[in-house]
């Protein structure tokens, strides 16, 4: 049995800014960890509910009532229990919220607390903390997972100057992480150089750090990065491929049809439209192709696809296991994108893994727009064994600390 002894929280900032929360967890041996959390901006409707404050300060984004309820409501009923593992500590939170989506104490404070038990409870074990993830499936199969990195990006992730969301990078030359962060630059160096030559503009970056040009359509981030991958030395299709975030769900209209930048598509048509860059890059996957409640054309984007690409759910199953179950008896996906704070707990998280593994899914664990420089999604992607790790671009540190302890746990250990 492990016993909780004291829980805190304090209110920090994500990489954009905006308020999230850091926990510390100690158990009654003096065994102590500290975990903080992440925040969407691409989010889907489904997700379970992160607490704001809503009033004046940080424009209604505060997490203090959050905050308060995990020092408080949350602290008040671990103390001093005792829990023997994961799954009893997870159910005693969705017990203490007593709401489906989680809205009376907060996704946010309740994942903070799920997350701080687990690197506490890894450290008692003297666990590496993908290892103690590893430990939660029933037939846990370490990994390090292949990249995909975030190389330009529009929608909400940027300014809105095109609809598509991100256009990813896959290295796959590479025999190591190492080796295809090290293709990743040279791609990226050439993608800043076209960008400053084409448009006179300087490399900025979005909330992921993928490059932001004033792109006139979407197609146009494909094009450019086509462009970088050869500029680079590389062969698109073989040693690099690529993979498409859409975010539909922001560009859909009021009659279900969609905004492609200066389009108006009906869903076949946009799925032609999908279909048609796939053949052409060729895409890996496809991410968000339709909106999340367009249940109807998802099995239309699925079938057309085929198994050549990817049909990857994110806003449509949210990480959420009666979605994914919907999604699975529809065979409207092939892929889960799987976070953790969509859902709240890392006992819900894991049943939607197996579930989507039941059902022969790829899985990707990702993170969000909005991060700290915390690196435990790393290890819960090699822990769970994901098929990609979406972290986003090679920039800024809240990225790079998941990219770093990748390659100190490929240092360090000895994973396919």
């Amino acid at each position: 049995m492990i016993k909780i002894k004291t829980v805190d929280a304090w209110e920090i900032l994500d990489s954009r800014g905006r308020p999230t929360i850091a926990a510390a967890l100690c158990l009654n041996d003096d065994t102590c960890a500290v975990v903080s959390i992440p925040s969407g901006a691409s989010t889907g409707r489904a997700e379970a509910k992160e607490l704001r404050d809503g009033e004046k300060r940080f424009r209604g984004l505060g997490c203090h009532q959050a905050v308060t309820n995990l020092r408080e409501r949350i602290a008040a009923a671990l103390r001093n229990e005792s829990f023997d593992g994961q799954e009893a500590l997870d159910a005693r939170l969705l017990e203490l919220d007593g709401t489906s989506d989680k809205s009376r104490l907060g996704a946010n404070a309740i994942l903070a607390v799920s997350l701080a038990f687990a690197r506490a409870s890894a450290a008692r074990q003297h666990l590496e903390l993908f290892e103690y993830f590893a430990s939660l499936l029933p037939s846990p199969s370490p990994r390090l997972p292949e990249l995909t990195i975030n190389l330009f990006s529009g929608g909400k992730h940027a300014f809105g100057q095109v609809a598509i969301q991100d256009v990813l990078v896959l290295p796959r030359s590479g025999s190591s992480i190492s080796a295809n962060l090290a293709q990743m630059y040279d791609i990226y160096q050439e993608a800043a150089a076209i960008i400053r030559k084409r448009y006179a503009a300087p490399a900025l970056t979005a909330d992921e750090g993928g490059l932001a040009p004033p792109f006139a359509k979407s197609s146009e981030m494909l094009d450019t990065a086509a462009e970088a991958v050869n500029a680079a030395g590389y062969e698109l299709g073989s040693e690099v491929a690529l993979a498409i975030d859409a975010a539909a769900s922001h560009f859909v209209t009021a009659d279900g049809k969609y905004r492609l930048d200066d389009q108006i598509l009906s869903p076949s048509d946009l799925i032609d439209t999908f279909y048609s860059w796939a053949e052409r890059y060729p895409l890996v996957s496809v991410e968000d192709g339709l909106a999340e409640e367009d249940w109807n054309h998802w099995p239309v984007l699925r079938q057309k696809l085929g198994d050549r690409c990817l049909t990857l759910a994110d806003d449509l199953t949210c990480t959420n296991p009666a979605r994914i179950q919907q999604a699975i008896d529809t065979a409207a996906a092939n892929a889960l994108l799987l976070k953790v704070n969509q859902i709240g707990t890392l006992t819900e998280a894991k049943q939607a893994y197996l579930l989507a593994r039941s059902a022969g899914w790829r899985v990707s664990i990702s993170a969000r727009s909005g991060e700290t420089e915390d690196n435990w999604l790393a290890d819960l992607a090699v822990g769970w064994g994901g098929d990609f790790i979406k972290i986003g671009s090679i920039t800024q540190s809240e990225r790079l600390a998941k990219y770093n302890r990748l390659l100190q746990i490929e240092h360090t250990r000895s994973l396919g």
